[in-house]
């Protein structure tokens, strides 16, 4: 029976960032299987890892929300590096993906995964945009694979967000990023909406910090900084961009082990 974990990503303490099962199996299986499971954690993100004979990857690594399969996942990356860790496995661990392979490296006591920078390019705010969020746009952008940045006003506006789920569904956009200026020592805040995949919310989104990076490192005048994802779990991830690269960084915690009955 496969073995399960389940990891809280981007928190150092137990039932804080974002949560994901993970599951490191033997071999092949079929998408409406893992689907299946993924359905059945119903949390943002299920992985499935997989060691393969690949002289550029060690592991196959895939991830699935409630509803589909996505391309790219911090949160679940970490974690399954995490559970590997655990596991035995030394690093830098190579995951063969959806988005080439991505490499996770310790250091300092922290996990770090190596990912592309998809930056945002200025494009005008869809109809409806502020209705959805509740509130005003600054600046709006489109990058990642389809998501949508939109800066504003400041830390408190993130916060305070009660979005709509039926009117950000309808956006014409994979996933809405919301961000500001940080506050209470984080360089930046945000939160990430993504209902047309079956997530209302993500609590503590790595992939959008491959959009997130980029644009405020060009803002802030620096590659280093802090992030806080401002959802009600809350997370804190560390941001470095190199180039088209960008390296981030997070705790990660194991919070229940099992197997499944199937």
């Amino acid at each position: 029976m496969p073995e399960y974990r389940v990891i809280d990503a981007f928190t150092d303490r137990p039932l804080a960032g974002n949560p994901a099962a993970v599951l490191v199996l033997d071999d092949t299986y079929p998408d409406v299987w893992a689907q299946g499971i993924a359905a059945e954690f119903n949390l943002s993100e299920t992985a499935f890892a997989r060691r393969i004979d690949d002289p550029g990857a060690d592991f196959e690594l895939r991830w699935f929300t409630p509803v589909t399969e996505i391309d790219l996942c911090g949160h679940a990356t970490l974690a399954t590096a995490h559970a590997l860790t655990e596991l035995g496995v030394e690093g830098p661990i190579r995951f063969s993906t959806r988005s080439g392979v991505l490499t996770v490296r310790e250091r300092d006591g922290r996990l770090w995964m190596d990912f592309p920078a998809r930056p945002a390019t200025a494009a005008e705010a869809p109809e409806g945009l502020a209705g959805a969020l509740g509130a005003e746009p600054l600046w709006t952008g489109i990058g990642g694979n389809n998501d949508l940045l939109v800066e504003l006003a400041d830390a408190a506006t993130v916060r305070a967000l009660a979005p709509d789920p039926t009117a950000i569904r309808a956006l014409p956009a994979r996933m809405v990023i919301a961000t500001a200026p940080g506050d209470g020592g984080h360089d930046t805040v945000s939160r990430c909406f993504a209902p047309s995949m079956g997530v209302a919310e993500d609590p503590v989104t790595g992939s959008a910090h491959t959009v997130i990076a980029p644009f405020w490192a060009e803002r802030l005048g620096r590659t280093e900084f802090l992030a806080r994802q401002a959802s009600k779990r809350g997370g804190d991830l560390h941001l470095r961009l190199e180039g088209d690269r960008v390296h981030i960084g997070g705790d990660a915690v194991t919070v229940a082990t099992g197997d499944l009955n199937l």
